[in-house]
This record gives C-alpha cells, structure tokens and sequence, in this order.
C-alpha cells in the first residue's frame, strides 16, 4: 500500500525471563511456523533444524533493534528483515549478542561499533522495549504479531495480507467520508 500507511514496530517480549528452552519442545514449536507460510507465499519459515540452542529471550534482539534505530536509522529496515530471516528461516539464535552483531555488519554496519553501541545504550533501550510491552499489556495485546490500525481494535494472530488491506481501506474510506 507503499505510502498509505505507516508501520510503527513495537517491542512485545515473549520470553520476559530468560531460560533456556527444551530443545524438542521448541522444535516442536517452530512447526506451527508453517501455518503462516501458507497464508502468505513470500513468507519463509523453515522448521527448526540449527545446532544452534534456540533463543533463550526476546529482549537482545528487542534491544538490539532499538538500538539500530538510535544509532544506524537508515539501516534499521535492513536489520529488521536480517532478524526476521535469522530466526525463522536460518534458525539462529538472536537472543546472543554476538549473533546480533554478526547480523548488523550483515547489513552494513561496523560491528565493533554497533557492539559497543549496544553496550551504551543498553539501559535506555532495555527500558523503552519494557515501556512497549508494558503498553501493550495495558491496551490488550497478549499474541505476536498484533496489528493495531489507527489506534482501534487490537487485531492478533497472523491474518492474510488481503485482510489488512481490507481493515485498512475501509479505516481510509470511513475517514474520508466522515
């Protein structure tokens, strides 16, 4: 919908605490990735195969993220698709520091310098991702992903790409006439 619309990314934690995941049950876990990847055709997701321990939180890439916002704004869309591409297809674990780094000078930057950024700015970023899912909570949302279309009615659970375009024609169509 190109400059339509413009999505706001929000931290929400899956894992508050971090643990150390049960290896068959998160294998497991990662075959219900296969029932969006049929909802959407360009969405790749591969069940969990890595040698590779799986992520033991979702705060590192969280702040991670946060982080390249501040610090490299013009590659934070990069790295948000790296991200996305190292957990569900690569099967890395995001939630290591070094593997955040790794996939920041994947696209780009200077790793010793987007390290030493997530060093910095660690407090203030673990902060604001905390502030997020805090919002969220209070607003409703409890599932990944959540869509939330100018301000209204939380829509959770992964939907086919037709059904946001539907929500956000009629929103666009309703402002218009109103």
């Amino acid at each position: 919908m190109g400059e339509r619309i413009t999505v706001q990314w929000r931290s929400f934690l899956l894992r508050v605490e971090p643990k150390t995941p049960d290896r068959d049950s998160f294998v497991d876990y990662t075959r219900s990735w296969l029932r969006p990847a049929e909802l959407e055709p360009e969405a790749r997701f591969t069940v969990w195969a890595s040698d590779a321990p799986p992520p033991g939180s979702s705060l590192p890439a969280q702040v991670a993220y946060k982080t390249m916002e501040v610090l490299h704004p013009d590659a934070v869309h990069d790295f948000h698709r790296a991200l996305l591409t190292a957990y569900f297809t690569d099967n890395r674990d995001i939630s290591a520091w070094e593997v955040l780094t790794a996939i920041a000078t994947e696209v780009g930057v200077d790793g010793d310098g987007f390290a030493a950024g997530l060093d910095e700015h660690n407090q203030a970023m673990t902060r604001l991702v905390i502030d997020d899912h805090n919002s969220a909570i209070e607003q409703g949302i409890t599932a990944v992903p959540t869509v939330v279309i100018n301000g209204l009615m939380p829509v959770p659970g992964a939907q086919e790409v037709d059904a946001y375009q539907r929500w956000i024609e009629r929103i666009a169509a309703a402002r218009s006439s109103g």
